[in-house]
């Protein structure tokens, strides 16, 4: 079975509802022949999550729980199904078991259950060295032993609602980005440091991190946006954030009129690429976008490394008092993340410059530096 839009004359929906019911009926007969005590192993191998939802979604139509899931290295990158695909480096090994309960469940216990669940494993998988992609896949298995326990998960808030596979994923892929952005920040632990961080700075340091400044998978860059509420088409028009590979400096952004997000778009390219904070000169950066929404964080520290190298002091100060970033922790924590990521002497040297005239004016952070150097 494949899901194939031109078997049904290009209608993508008929043709995932098909491979979805297909899926289902597959697993059907799985759960047929199975024993009360047997196990069902399904072993996964695709980052897209739209392939996610119609596996969890067949599943659980079947009458199966995830009681365990294992991410095994098992791929090799250079194979011809690797390379341009949103195929991942490590499989998913789900093990399944029949569900023994036919009550619904609710979506805050079921919540909260996954929370308590995935704590543990993402730590475990950190630091096992899985990064990247897998790294959300990877913790959606131990996540998906809470939701696949019900044939349906009501809303609490949302008479005669239920919580669909998708809006479940989305939980679970916001918390493992949160994750991985904390232990960006802070270097440990990483508990509640990404709180509060908007979703634009947490793709970009989520980016930053994992492929650096070079050529990335747009499919990669695909399943961050959607885990950060944001589209890829998003981050290359709006945001100026990123360009296709090999476009260089004809890659211009659009002027953002408040209008929404175009449907999204893998950017006619298989890599795409973080833009460098000097190609980013939009003259809103940094300010108010239409609506009064408030300006990224990542936009509002590229804004004063312009400012810097101009010289303009007087405006990097008065830039600084306007935004409040010195009364902010999350800005100084930012900043150093930055700093650490940093892979040109030139970026590096002008964070560390804007780092310690912050300090200097008596920024958050003042302290602790004043007692590393005393």
């Amino acid at each position: 079975m494949i899901d194939d839009a031109s078997r049904f004359d290009g209608d993508r929906a008929r043709s995932k509802q098909n491979y979805e019911d297909g899926m289902a009926r597959a697993f059907g007969s799985c759960h047929a022949a199975l024993r009360p005590e047997g196990r069902l192993v399904v072993v996964f191998a695709n980052k897209h999550p739209d392939a996610w939802e119609t596996l969890v979604s067949a599943l659980i139509r079947a009458g199966f729980v995830v009681a365990a899931s294992w991410p095994i290295q098992t791929e090799r990158g250079n194979r011809n199904r690797a390379i341009g695909s949103a195929a991942l480096s490590s499989s998913v090994w789900i093990v399944c078991k029949k569900r023994a309960s036919a009550r619904p469940g609710w979506d805050s216990s079921v919540l909260e259950d996954m929370r308590a669940n995935i704590t543990g494993k993402l730590r475990d998988f950190w630091d096992a060295g899985i990064r990247a992609p897998d790294f959300v896949w990877a913790a959606t298995g131990p996540a998906l032993e809470a939701f696949s326990r019900y044939p349906v998960v009501k809303k609490a808030n949302a008479p005669n609602q239920l919580m669909v596979v998708s809006e479940f994923l989305c939980e679970v892929r916001r918390m493992v980005v949160d994750f991985v952005v904390g232990r960006v920040i802070t270097r440990d632990d990483g508990r509640d440091a990404a709180t509060g961080l908007d979703d634009v700075t947490t793709y970009y340091l989520l980016h930053r991190h994992d492929f650096g400044m070079g050529e990335a998978p747009v499919g990669g860059c695909i399943l961050y946006a959607l885990s950060c509420n944001l589209s890829d088409s998003a981050l290359v028009h709006r945001y100026d954030l990123l360009s296709q590979a090999g476009r260089g400096r004809a890659d211009q952004p659009e002027e953002d009129d408040g209008a929404e997000d175009e449907e999204q778009t893998e950017g006619g390219g298989s890599k795409v690429k973080l833009k460098a904070w000097s190609r980013r000169r939009g003259r809103n950066l940094g300010l108010e976008a239409p609506g009064g929404r408030p300006p990224p964080l990542i936009d509002q520290v590229h804004r004063l490394m312009h400012l810097w190298r101009a010289g303009d002091q007087v405006k990097v100060d008065e830039y600084l008092d306007d935004r409040g970033l010195l009364r902010s922790a999350l800005f100084n924590r930012i900043l150093q993340a930055l700093i650490e990521l940093a892979d040109g002497s030139d970026e590096r040297s002008l964070l560390e410059a804007l780092s310690n005239h912050a300090v200097a004016r008596g920024g958050v952070g003042y302290h602790q530096k004043e007692l590393l150097t005393s």
